[in-house]
């Protein structure tokens, strides 16, 4: 399952996966993972969610995340929570694209794993292949 939460910068989307997680953490009986750019959630997250810096990693597209991500999965069989903060950054505000990868990580997360990514992005500039997943 993927889910995305989706707005312009500065309308509390970050605000809103940290408030997701903390409570998420509390029920889940899996492990949670957050992926972001930097390290700038470190006291924002209950300390049972890893937090993953991709800067650390020297991830840089969308390929590289998806093989990162199969990688982070296929290590610990135990996540069914996997949340990406600022994926754009990542993609280089590629919206094609990132419609692409979306559809590659549903299939990986199958009925195991839920995704959930923040967009920086007028809802109205999605293409369709991102829209489908809101």
């Amino acid at each position: 399952m993927i889910q995305l939460i989706v707005g312009s910068r500065g309308t509390g989307k970050t605000k809103q996966m940290i408030e997701i997680i903390n409570n998420s953490v509390k029920t889940n009986k899996g492990n949670t993972v957050c992926i972001e750019k930097g390290m700038k959630l470190t006291y924002d997250l209950d300390h049972q969610c890893r937090l993953i810096d991709m800067e650390e990693y020297r991830i840089e597209g969308y390929p590289m995340l998806y093989g990162f991500i199969a990688g982070i999965l296929a290590g610990n069989y135990d996540i069914n929570e996997v949340y990406v903060d600022g994926i754009l950054k990542i993609g280089e505000r590629d919206l094609e694209g990132l419609g692409s990868l979306l559809a590659d990580l549903e299939k990986l997360a199958g009925e195991n794993v839920k995704f959930v990514v923040t967009v920086s992005s007028d809802l109205d500039t999605l293409p369709e292949s991102v829209k489908k997943y809101l």
